[in-house]
C-alpha cells in the first residue's frame, strides 16, 4: 500500500472537486488498518477515492481504532463536526492520478517530506486541476467567482482573490517543521523544503522541487529541480525547470554550491560547484575548460558538464567567453568529461 488519506476540500456548484485539504496523509499505511477503513467507507480495492459524509464519522473512527489507527481515528472524529465535502484516498499503487483528490494527495507527501521530488507520479495532474481563484473565502472555480463577488458585495463582505492559478501556496496546506518562508505566495503546495531553508521574498519553490536543507534560497527552484545541502541560490537567480526548456533532463544542484545573483544554469550541477553573478549557463553554451595551472583544457558545451562538481564558471571580463576553472588537473578533467563515452 502506497497511501491512505483522510481530506475535506471544496466543490464547485457542479461537485467537482477544486482542493483537498489532508492533515495527516500516510506513506506505506499499516495494512490492517487501511482494511479496516476500506469496509467502514465500502471502498473498492486497488486505487479508490470514496466521498463519505459526516454521519459516516463515528462508524469510521471506531473501525480505525479499532485497528490500531488512533491519530486517523481522531481525526475521522474531528470530520463529524465539518461543513465540507470529505474525502478518502486509498493508494494500492503508484499509478498516474486520475483525480484531484489523488493529486492534492501526492502533493501533499511531497510537502510533508513523505516523498522527495521526482519519487511520486505526477503524469497528466496538470489535465485533472481546474484554474482556481484562490481568495479569502477559500478556493473558487474561476466561472463561478463573478456570482460569489456579488453576492460578497450584496451581504456587505469583502471577497479578496489573492491569485488565479492551478495550485495553491504551501504554507495553507502544509508548514514543514524548521522553515522559513518570507513570502508564502512564493512556495506552490507540492515543494520539498528540508529542515534548515530559508526562502527569502524573492525566492521561489514550484511544485515537484525543492531542497535537501539547510540553504538560503534567493533566486527561483523551478519544476523538477533539487537543490542539495547547504547550496545557496543569490537573489535574482533562475534554474531551468523540466517545464521551460531543460526537456528531459533533470537540473540540479548538488551540495555546497553557490549560484550568484541574476545567474542561472540550465544544466545539472555536482558539489561544490560556483555560478558567477549574472552568468546564464546552459547546455549548449560554449565553455573554455582552465586547469588548475589556468591553462585551457579544451573547449565543451555546457551539456558536457552536466553533474561535474568543483567547478567555477564565470565569464572572462576581457574577452567575453565562458570560462570554467577546476581544482582539477588537466588528465583527471578529462578523464571526468569523457567518463560517458
Amino acid at each position: 500500500m502506497l497511501s491512505f488519506a483522510l481530506g475535506i476540500g471544496h466543490q464547485n456548484t457542479q461537485g467537482e472537486w477544486l482542493d483537498v485539504y489532508y492533515p495527516t496523509p500516510l506513506l506505506n499505511p499499516d495494512d490492517a488498518m487501511v482494511a479496516a477503513a476500506r469496509k467502514a467507507l465500502n471502498a473498492p480495492a486497488g486505487n479508490a477515492v470514496v466521498s463519505f459524509l459526516p454521519e459516516h464519522c463515528q462508524a469510521l473512527a471506531e473501525a480505525l481504532r479499532q485497528a490500531g489507527g488512533t491519530e486517523q481515528a481522531e481525526l475521522a472524529d474531528a470530520f463529524a463536526a465539518g461543513q465540507r465535502p470529505l474525502v478518502a484516498v486509498f493508494l494500492d499503487e503508484d499509478n498516474a492520478p486520475a483525480s484531484v483528490p489523488e493529486v492534492y494527495l501526492k502533493l501533499h507527501l511531497l510537502s510533508h517530506r513523505l516523498v522527495k521530488p521526482h519519487g511520486i507520479k505526477l503524469d497528466g495532474m496538470f489535465g485533472l486541476l481546474k484554474n482556481i481563484a484562490w481568495t479569502n473565502e477559500g478556493p473558487i472555480d474561476v466561472d463561478e467567482l463573478g456570482a460569489r463577488r456579488l453576492k460578497a458585495r450584496l451581504e456587505g463582505r469583502p471577497l479578496t482573490v489573492d491569485c488565479v492559478d492551478k495550485f495553491p501556496k504551501m504554507a495553507d496546506y502544509v508548514v514543514p517543521k524548521g522553515v522559513r518562508i518570507g513570502d508564502t505566495a512564493r512556495v506552490r503546495l507540492g515543494a520539498y523544503l528540508g529542515e534548515g531553508t530559508t526562502v527569502m521574498h524573492e525566492g521561489f519553490c514550484n511544485f515537484n522541487a525543492g531542497t535537501e536543507g539547510p540553504g538560503m534560497v534567493e533566486g527561483r527552484i523551478s519544476a523538477g529541480v533539487v537543490i542539495g545541502k547547504g547550496s545557496d541560490l543569490g537573489g535574482g537567480c533562475s534554474t531551468m525547470g523540466t517545464l521551460s526548456g531543460g526537456g528531459n533532463i533533470i537540473i540540479s544542484i548538488g551540495e555546497g554550491c553557490l549560484i550568484g545573483a541574476n545567474a542561472g544554469i540550465g544544466i545539472p550541477l555536482g558539489d561544490r560547484c560556483t555560478v558567477e553573478a549574472g552568468l546564464y549557463v546552459t547546455a549548449g553554451a560554449k565553455i573554455a575548460v582552465l586547469d588548475d595551472q589556468g591553462e585551457l583544457v579544451q573547449t565543451v558545451s555546457g551539456r558536457d558538464l552536466a553533474n561535474q562538481s568543483d567547478l567555477l564558471l564565470r565569464r572572462n571580463s576581457q574577452n567575453g567567453r565562458i570560462e570554467c576553472l577546476t581544482n582539477k588537473s588537466a588528465v583527471a578533467l578529462n578523464e571526468a568529461l569523457h567518463a560517458h563515452n
